[in-house]
C-alpha cells in the first residue's frame, strides 16, 4: 500500500472512531437524563454503565488526539494537498465531538446542582445562598446534621440528605471528567485551538 493510500485508510479509521465518540456522548446524555430522576444510585445500573462508557470515551479521545497528531506530522507525498484537506476535516470533526462532550457534561453538572439545591431546601427551606453553595460544592454536612435534628419530617429529610450525598459524588466525578478533557490537550502542540477550548472549560468550572 502506498503512503497516500495508507494515510487515506488512517483518515477513514479516525472518522469511524470520531463517530464512536459521538455515539457514546449521545448515550452519556441519555444516561444523565435517567440518573437525574433516580433517588437511590445504589439501585441503578445506569450509574455503573455511565462510569464505563465515560471511561471508554475518554480513552478513545486520547487515542484519537494522538492519531491525528501523527497524521499531521506524516511526511508529504504526491497527494499532500488532498491529505492535508482530509486531515483538516477529521481534525474539525474531532473538535466538534469534544465540544459536544463538554456541553453534555456542563449541562449535567448544572442540572445536578439544581437537584442538590432542591433537596437541601426539603431539609432546610430557608437555606441561604451561602449554604446552598457549600452543599453544592460538596460540603454542608453540619447544615444537614442541624436540620435533621430539628425537623419533624425525619424520614423525608434523611432521604433528601442521602440523595444530596450521591449527587455530590456525581458532581465530583463530573469535575474530574471536565478536568481530564482539559488535561487531554494541555500538552498539545499541533491541534492548537483545542487548548483554547480546554481553557474555556476550566474557566466555566471555576465560575460554576
Amino acid at each position: 500500500m502506498s503512503r497516500d493510500r495508507l494515510a487515506a485508510a488512517r483518515v477513514s479509521s479516525i472518522q469511524q472512531d470520531i463517530e464512536r465518540v459521538n455515539a457514546n456522548v449521545h448515550q452519556i446524555a441519555t444516561l444523565h437524563a435517567r440518573i437525574l430522576n433516580v433517588i437511590d444510585h445504589g439501585e441503578s445500573q445506569d450509574v455503573a454503565q455511565l462510569e464505563q462508557i465515560s471511561g471508554e470515551t475518554r480513552t478513545l479521545s486520547n487515542r484519537l488526539k494522538d492519531r491525528i497528531k501523527t497524521l499531521e506530522r506524516a511526511p508529504a507525498g504526491p497527494d499532500a494537498k488532498i491529505r492535508k484537506n482530509q486531515t483538516g476535516l477529521v481534525r474539525e470533526k474531532f473538535l466538534d465531538a469534544i465540544r459536544n462532550y463538554q456541553r453534555v457534561e456542563q449541562d449535567y453538572r448544572k442540572k445536578s446542582e439544581e437537584r442538590v439545591e432542591r433537596q437541601l431546601k426539603i431539609v432546610k427551606p430557608d437555606a441561604s445562598p451561602e449554604e446552598v453553595k457549600a452543599v453544592v460544592g460538596g460540603g454542608g454536612q453540619q447544615i444537614f446534621a442541624q436540620a435533621l435534628s430539628s425537623t419533624s419530617r425525619y424520614g423525608e429529610s434523611r432521604m433528601a440528605f442521602r440523595e444530596v450525598q450521591e449527587r455530590q459524588t456525581e458532581l465530583r466525578k463530573m469535575e474530574q471528567t471536565i478536568a481530564e478533557l482539559a488535561q487531554l490537550f494541555s500538552d498539545d502542540e499541533t491541534i492548537g485551538d483545542i487548548e483554547n477550548i480546554a481553557g474555556h472549560v476550566e474557566e466555566d468550572t471555576r465560575a460554576g
